[in-house]
């Protein structure tokens, strides 16, 4: 394993009505507390209400940003960052998925900055440090992105049609609140669309050197069969309580950095999809389901050994059905590929409307840089969207 350090200081409440938490956790911080969810769906499953009860409790003054949409964009940002100055905000609490989260990360640090500040530039053109913001807790709604347990964050610039992550140690969120229950009234579009989502976040740690035997590839291939397996009953039924628990536990574990601890990592997938969901919005996690597999497929060969141990370690391929690796690693990509096909995700990009003469645009966009798997040129980039076209 590489060298690494780790650190990873949020405060987990996981379980049912573990809302009731906030009890702790509000009196911690000053009188106003900025609320930030979506599109108003938790006022009709009551998790607003329950939210709400808990912040009166605790006597604090709430201002309110809604609205907050997938794929959320500068705009929202800039918007919750000036209610935190007039409104002088203490907390920020985001009660949704990795969108609200993300957003409400950003609006945290941009609220501690001057107007004229180009934030954008700064946090994510340049991707630096963001070492002071608001702080932030969350109340968990999807299970996908690992947001609630990290210091990152995906921001749009919709005019400029760039899609970009940035970081810092600032960023983690001071608590969590993850009730499987919350979980329940999502659309099963969107659970498949999370699962998809967590699935890449352990391939994009595990498509990385190194390849000798480590703790970390064997905590990825168990989680990443672990999430496989709950996915198969949640999706049968989507209020059983012990898959909904194990997928969004296995959502947080993905990307909280425990995963990756002595591996390069690649995360060349994501930048290939952001590009996509920037020109055309689409949901990340379906992206993802088509972008992943055909990327793997452009690079198995380099690679062989580690995709034939995918094949073996987390299908349950034999070596003795095939001729020789190169087989069976193509086997292991395929079983990924029909696997997102068998759980209702898209996997070609005819699917989700997205145009074969829009992708030499698209791929000059995309970010690219060298990763251990990978130093894809906007040729490479173009080649994987045409493979995943049809």
């Amino acid at each position: 394993m590489e060298a690494f350090s780790f650190y990873n200081p949020t405060t987990i409440h996981f379980g049912e009505n573990s809302v009731t938490s906030l009890g702790q956790e509000l009196p911690k911080y000053g009188p106003t507390v900025l609320l930030t969810y979506g599109g108003g769906s938790i006022k009709k499953n009551g998790i607003y209400e329950a939210v709400k009860g808990e912040l009166e409790k605790a006597g604090k003054t709430v201002v309110e940003l809604s609205g907050i949409m997938s794929n959320p964009r500068k705009e929202k940002v800039i918007e919750g960052a000036k209610l935190c100055r007039e409104h002088k905000v203490d907390l920020i609490l985001a009660v949704g998925g990795g969108s609200v989260v993300d957003c409400s990360k950003f609006i945290g640090a941009v609220a501690l900055t001057d107007e004229s500040y180009d934030w954008w530039q700064h946090m994510f053109v340049k991707r630096e440090n963001v070492t002071k913001a608001l702080p932030v807790g969350v109340v968990l709604t999807m299970s996908a992105t690992g947001s609630e347990m990290n210091n990152r964050g995906v921001i749009t610039d919709w005019e400029a049609q760039k899609k970009l992550g940035g970081y810092g140690d600032a960023l983690y969120p001071k608590f969590s609140i993850l009730d499987p229950t919350y979980t329940y009234s999502l659309p099963r579009e969107q659970v498949v669309y999370g699962i998809c989502d967590m699935l890449s976040h352990l391939m994009e740690q595990y498509f990385s050197t190194p390849e000798t035997n480590n703790l970390s590839d064997a905590l990825l291939e168990a989680t990443f069969k672990n999430i496989m397996e709950n996915a198969a009953v949640a999706l049968n039924d989507l209020t059983d309580y012990e898959a909904r628990s194990n997928i969004m536990w296995g959502a947080t574990m993905a990307l909280n950095g425990i995963m990756g601890l002595g591996k390069k990592q690649d995360w060349m997938s994501h930048q290939i999809e952001h590009a996509l969901s920037a020109f055309y919005d689409i949901a990340h996690g379906a992206g993802l389901a088509i972008v992943h597999p055909m990327l793997l497929k452009y690079i198995y060969k380099d690679h062989v050994a580690r995709f034939v141990r995918f094949a073996t370690h987390i299908w349950g391929l034999k070596r003795e059905d095939f001729s020789s690796d190169e087989e069976l690693a193509l086997a292991g990509i395929e079983a990924l590929r029909n696997y997102f096909k068998s759980i209702g995700a898209p996997t070609t990009l005819r699917e989700v409307n997205i145009p074969k003469e829009a992708l030499p645009k698209i791929a000059a966009s995309s970010n690219r840089y060298p990763t251990s798997y990978t130093n894809f040129t906007t040729e490479d980039i173009l080649a994987v969207y045409e493979s995943a076209y049809e």
